[in-house]
């Protein structure tokens, strides 16, 4: 009995050994890249200069066949107790973020300004919209100042590139925080993220094709 408990703890320990030298390796770039071309990976994009020397950067994209406009309100209205950010809300929920994502435009959530600020649910950070430049660029900020997130849409042949930038700053982060960020937190990060994006394009899509077709 002994033995096999030695035995499923090395095991166990191999794989996370494996999983540590592996993923910054192989994987760790794919993953904070997804989606993303070298030339939005290496762009300059509004509310960089919030954050200069950020620990972690997060950029992944998708192309929308929609107008930056029909893709806009859907950003607006993002949040806790809004819009929601259009991933699983059911993870989301798990951790109390009280996310409902919408399938339509809520006018109600329109009106965001710069200077607005936005809880993350009731225990999580606060986000202040830094920058507002409609159909071109939102730009949120943590009040503690450790998170940028940044979205930029980027006209491309009749269609819509949506890039998504984090930058994220952990100081005094831990050994072991640090590994749950590289091994957990950062590979979590992407499946929301693509589910986001997607869920974003999608709905984007629809409201274009009915304003086509309304035109």
């Amino acid at each position: 009995m002994r033995s096999r408990v030695a035995g499923a703890v090395g095991t166990g320990a191999l794989v996370v050994g494996v999983a540590v030298a592996a993923y910054p390796a192989l994987l760790r770039t794919r993953c904070l890249t997804w989606g993303a071309t070298s030339d939005e990976i290496n762009r300059q994009m509004p509310g960089d200069d919030l954050l200069p020397d950020p620990d972690i950067v997060a950029t992944r994209a998708v192309t929308v066949a929609a107008p930056p406009h029909a893709i806009w309100p859907w950003l607006v209205q993002m949040g806790s107790g809004r819009g929601g950010v259009y991933t699983y809300d059911w993870i989301e929920n798990l951790f109390g973020l009280g996310m409902h994502s919408a399938n339509e435009i809520l006018p109600q959530f329109q009106d965001l300004e710069v200077g607005d600020v936005l809880p993350v649910g009731s225990k999580g950070p606060r986000m202040k919209v830094e920058v507002l430049d409609p159909a071109e660029a939102l730009v949120f900020c943590s009040t503690d100042g450790t998170w940028v997130w940044a979205f930029g849409l980027y006209p491309d042949d009749g269609n819509t590139r949506l890039v998504s930038r984090n930058r994220i700053a952990t100081p005094n982060a831990s050994v072991a925080r640090q590994l749950v960020n590289l091994l957990v937190m950062e590979p979590g990060s992407l499946v929301m993220e693509a589910k986001m994006l997607n869920g974003i394009k999608e709905r984007a899509e629809r409201l274009g094709s009915k304003s086509t077709t309304t035109a």
